[in-house]
């Protein structure tokens, strides 16, 4: 297994009995992460993996697990909670379409199911980041019995009683 401190493979550089990537993401990912994209629904974090890279003649397959720590906005009551993370995912990777005649081709069903890339070097760092937020509930909940907040007077009622009529 490679510790790298870039997420960029060299397609090269898959051997043919395929390739281990360890996965180490803090901090300075989700920051980044956050810049980009601020309507992200998850804060800081700490997640660690691996990744398999296996080389099938032009098609790469990419096999990967992440375990970690995730902190999440609870979608009732606002409140910072941390969620754990355990993702497993199979991702096959083909040539991109098009990739010659730059042309705009229409995608048929089965094209859907397979991610594309391009260029000699394969970044991984756009893969991982789709699978944890695939994996981010659409309404995360600190708790499954959360109460909420008040509409009319903003007391979070998992803390405090509402002093509304």
């Amino acid at each position: 297994m490679i510790k790298k401190k870039s997420l960029r493979v060299p397609i090269t550089s898959i051997p043919p009995e395929g390739l281990e990537v360890e996965v180490d993401l803090g901090e300075p990912y989700f920051s980044r992460w956050r810049a980009e994209d601020p309507g992200l629904e998850f804060s800081d974090a700490l997640i660690t993996g691996g990744l398999r890279l296996e080389r099938h003649n032009r098609d790469i397959l990419v096999r990967g697990s992440l375990q970690g720590h995730l902190q999440m906005a609870c979608s009732r009551c606002l409140e910072d909670f941390g969620g754990p993370v355990d993702v497993a995912f199979d991702l096959l990777l083909a040539p991109g379409p098009g990739a010659a005649g730059g042309e705009d081709e229409e995608l048929s069903a089965p094209d859907l199911d397979v991610d594309y890339y391009s260029g000699e070097t394969l970044d991984l760092e756009p893969l991982i980041r789709e699978q944890i937020i695939l994996m981010v509930p659409l309404k995360p909940l600190c708790r499954e019995d959360c109460q909420g907040i008040c509409p009319k007077c903003g007391a979070v009622l998992n803390l405090e009683a509402c002093k509304c009529k």
